[in-house]
This record gives C-alpha cells, sequence and structure tokens, in this order.
C-alpha cells in the first residue's frame, strides 16, 4: 500500500501514455509510482505499451517495471514471447491494459513474423477488449496498412466496432484513404 495520493499516482500513469519527461520527472520524485495503479486498474508500463511509447516503456523496464507479454510483444521481442508461452500457453490470448488482445501489441508496430507466430499457437485475430477493441482497430488507430493486409488476409473480421466505429469509418476519419480502401475491399462499412 503506498501513502502517495491517488491523483499522483494517476497523473504518473496518465502521462505514461505519450508525456516521457513528466513520466520521468514523477518517478525521478517518486519511485514509489513505479509498479502502482491508477484509478482506472493500468499501470505506467501497461499504459506505455498499449500506446507503444517504447521511450517510456524502456525508460520504466529499466527503473525496474516488469516485463510482461504485451509489453515484449509490443517491442518485437519475439524470443522473450516465445519463452512465456513455452511457459504457458494460455497467454497466447493475453490481455493487457483496459483487456486489449495481445495480437494488438505487435500489430501496432509492425511486428508481422510476431503476430504470424502467435497466429499459429492459437491467437485470436477478432478477440476484442471489453470495450471492443481489436487487432485491426490497433493497425488503424497506428497507421499500420500492411498489418492490417495481413488481418484481413488471414481472415479477421472487418466491421468489429469500437466507439461505435468501423476499422473503416475510422480510417476515413483519420484521413486514411489507401487503409480505408483496403478494409473496403475486403467488406468493411461504415
Amino acid at each position: 500500500m503506498s501513502n502517495l495520493p491517488q491523483a499522483t499516482i494517476d497523473q504518473f500513469v496518465g502521462n505514461a501514455h505519450g508525456n516521457y519527461s513528466v513520466v520521468k520527472d514523477l518517478l525521478t520524485q517518486y519511485p514509489d509510482l513505479l509498479n502502482l495503479s491508477a484509478s482506472w486498474v493500468e499501470t505506467a508500463i501497461e499504459a506505455a505499451a498499449q500506446t507503444a511509447q517504447l521511450e517510456i516503456v524502456s525508460f520504466l523496464l529499466t527503473a525496474g517495471a516488469p516485463l510482461d507479454i504485451c509489453t515484449a510483444a509490443v517491442l518485437g521481442q519475439q524470443g522473450q514471447v516465445e519463452r512465456m508461452l513455452q511457459a504457458d500457453p494460455d497467454q497466447v490470448n493475453a490481455r493487457g491494459a483496459h483487456g486489449i488482445p495481445l495480437l494488438y501489441f505487435p500489430i501496432i508496430r509492425g511486428h508481422q513474423a510476431l503476430a504470424e507466430y502467435l497466429l499459429t499457437h492459437g491467437a485470436d485475430l477478432n478477440l476484442s477488449s471489453p470495450g471492443g477493441i481489436t487487432p485491426l482497430h490497433g493497425a488503424v488507430m497506428f497507421d499500420q496498412i500492411e498489418m492490417a493486409a495481413w488481418l484481413l488476409g488471414h481472415g479477421a473480421h472487418p466491421n468489429p466496432l469500437y466507439d461505435d466505429k468501423t476499422p473503416f469509418k475510422m480510417a476515413q476519419e483519420k484521413g486514411l484513404h489507401k487503409l480505408a480502401e483496403l478494409i473496403r475491399s475486403y467488406g468493411g462499412i461504415e
């Protein structure tokens, strides 16, 4: 149990989504923050991993944050992911922050070989977070057209909903016209 105010913990984890300087300053000032959970049940390493903030991920790992399978996947550490799956094959459909499925993590960084490895070991292309984020949504969020093509080519559903948006609609709204057309070619709709 920490004596730090929850507001400070929330500030630390919130900034781990992309503000390296604040994360570094807060952790220097309050080292106990490293593995504490925000009020929305997420740690800083989980926040940095789900948003592919590799500089923050590296900083937190160096400071002693645990390396879980989702973080290893976003970093493209295929050997580490393979060892973790050999120890516990059920982790192939592990979930990171907000229940985001494991396959999302290599997708957002374009680690196709790792995604292929996960697929051959039973990862579900269409697994979604409770809020609806799928690996295909991740491909759109991070403008990973090659990974979107890989997902769709392997049978990912083109029209799952996240925030009432299909991947096609999300791509259109982000101005990712080639990605939107790719999704449309696989049956993607608004």
